[in-house]
């Protein structure tokens, strides 16, 4: 794209390609002009804002970019709100002046700087405009003379509550939220049994002599003895507290398995499996493990070779670094919240509370490594349950690859209490139809399995895993007629497959439906 700016006896060209909103905050500052402000109007990149606003009118916005991410932005000084262009002009040189230096008298510790750029206002006069390109400050929260703070969401600005200064205090290393005292009572509220285990891997991996539990605690930054006396802190109790709820409401793990490849709502909620999982971080992990993997599904096909080929629904490494890294690297100081896996037909989802870590983005997840909780993290080490290298997304992603499924998606979702990071695995289920259940095919056969059409080893896959089909299930997986539905299971209880339950007294009965012949042999035994 192209924009020819007139400043002037002036002009130049302004050359960039792509759309206009992608083009970075830099690209932006670097390439100014009123034309190109006119065209990317207000966003989450841009402020405009008339000459004549009051300086300390102007300091929220110093905040509000400052503590944006990942670049900040830029405050347009002499346009309004509809575009059309006001001007600086008209200002005395004292009130340029102080306009530039509202920075430092009303919010000192944003990081700025300023340009002007000539244009024609609404008039027809020459005129400018000032610009202030402010970037964003990953080491504090930067807070305006008066101690609010601000961020910008989508074209609005937002000041911050107490509580989500706080958390991004954390986030950006100004409070070490993870060695706080805990307030529990040690040893009494704690699991002596993992901690005997971490003890005692630490010292093997750390070549040391024996030691007390409580010096290891001490020497991994988990807690500090004062005489006889340890006092845990807040990543101790994360990993080994019997109970860390009682100080951190959200600290455990929620798993729901939804039948179909939607979220429903109230009386259409479809949740067909619901756990609650919970306990310290290790005991969450190895918790969320097991039923993860009772719920996976194995899946067979033929291969060139005429044998048998099996695939997991997703790869263990990957959706096993999705957990990890939910416990990890989540909030824990946003109390209410907990981490939920949720498993539809087609995808697992793994949602953890609060937005990336400062730095980290979709974009560079796989090369960017800065944990939220690195004390927790380095503990998990020691576990055998983390690597503590940023390959872990790597290997998620190169797992998904060599299995021929999409890649993992990252997402920073918002929702009215906190951002979450969302990630996301597919297993492809569209391009899993010619593939059966492992378990079906070692049911009926691999014989029996090679004469099946894709719509057959659909309806088998559909009994094996919900227990019944009926007709109006069929259709609705294969998008055949009612009569062609009914017409494929029963085909497949002729060939001794399915079992047809009927009640035989009624012309028509609702209930009717399909199972495996094998369930059937094994309810008659029972």
């Amino acid at each position: 794209m192209m924009l020819v700016s007139m400043n002037g006896d002036n002009q130049y060209r302004l050359n960039f390609s792509g759309p206009l909103a992608l083009m970075t905050v830099d690209e932006i500052y670097e390439r100014a002009s009123p034309e190109l402000f006119q065209k990317l109007k207000e966003d989450r990149r841009i402020e405009r804002k008339p000459a004549t606003i009051h300086a300390d009118s102007l300091a929220p916005y110093f905040s509000m970019w400052a503590n944006t991410q990942p670049d900040g932005g830029i405050i347009v000084m002499g346009m309004e709100n509809d575009g059309s262009i006001s001007g600086c002009e008209r200002l005395s040189t004292g009130q340029v002046n102080r306009l530039e230096k509202t920075r430092m008298e009303y919010c000192p510790e944003a990081r700025c700087t300023s340009k002007r750029v000539k244009a024609v206002n609404k008039d027809g006069a020459g005129d400018f405009l000032m610009l202030f390109r402010v970037h964003y400050r990953n080491d504090l929260v930067v807070r305006t003379n008066s101690g609010e703070a601000f961020v910008r969401e989508g074209d609005s600005k937002r000041r911050l509550s107490s509580e989500e200064i706080r958390e991004l205090e954390i986030d950006k290393g100004q409070i070490d939220f993870e060695l706080e005292p805990c307030q529990l009572d040690y040893p009494a509220d704690f699991d002596r049994s993992t901690i005997r285990s971490f003890s005692d891997k630490y010292c093997k991996t750390r070549g040391l002599s024996t030691h007390t539990d409580e010096e290891i605690l001490e020497l991994a930054r988990l807690g500090k003895l004062q005489g006889s006396m340890f006092i845990p802190n807040t990543a101790c109790a994360l990993l080994f507290a019997k109970d860390p709820r009682m100080k951190f409401p959200g600290c455990f793990i929620r798993f729901l398995r939804f039948e179909g490849e939607a979220e429903g709502t109230g009386e259409r909620f479809n949740a067909v499996k619901d756990v609650r999982i919970e306990g310290n971080i290790p005991r969450q992990i190895a918790g969320a493990e097991e039923v993860i993997r009772g719920q996976l599904r194995e899946f067979s096909r033929l291969g060139k070779d005429g044998r048998f080929v099996v695939a997991d629904e997703y790869p263990i490494p990957a959706w096993y670094e999705a957990l990890v890294n939910a416990c990890v690297h989540r909030s824990y100081s946003i109390r209410p919240m907990n981490i939920f896996i949720k498993m539809f037909d087609d995808r697992l989802e793994v949602e953890s509370p609060g937005g990336f870590p400062p730095l980290v983005t979709p974009e560079n997840i796989y090369e960017v490594h800065r944990p939220r909780n690195p004390h927790v993290m380095e503990a998990l080490f020691y576990l055998d349950f983390v690597k503590c290298a940023h390959e872990g997304t790597r290997r998620m992603r190169e797992t998904m690859r060599a299995m021929n499924l999409p890649e993992p998606e990252f997402r920073q979702a918002e929702t009215t209490v906190s951002p979450l990071v969302r990630v996301i695995l597919r297993n492809n289920v569209k391009q899993r139809r010619a593939w059966v259940d492992s378990d079906v095919s070692s049911i009926i056969g691999e014989a029996m399995v090679r004469e099946l059409t894709e719509d057959e080893k659909r309806a088998i896959n559909f009994v094996a895993e919900y227990g019944k089909i009926t007709v109006s299930d069929l259709q609705r997986v294969t998008q055949r007629s009612w009569p062609s539905a009914k017409g494929l299971l029963d085909k497949l209880e002729a060939r001794k497959i399915l079992f047809h339950i009927v009640n035989k007294g009624k012309e028509r009965d609702p209930q009717a439906h399909y199972i495996l012949r094998v369930q059937s042999k094994r309810q008659q035994e029972t």
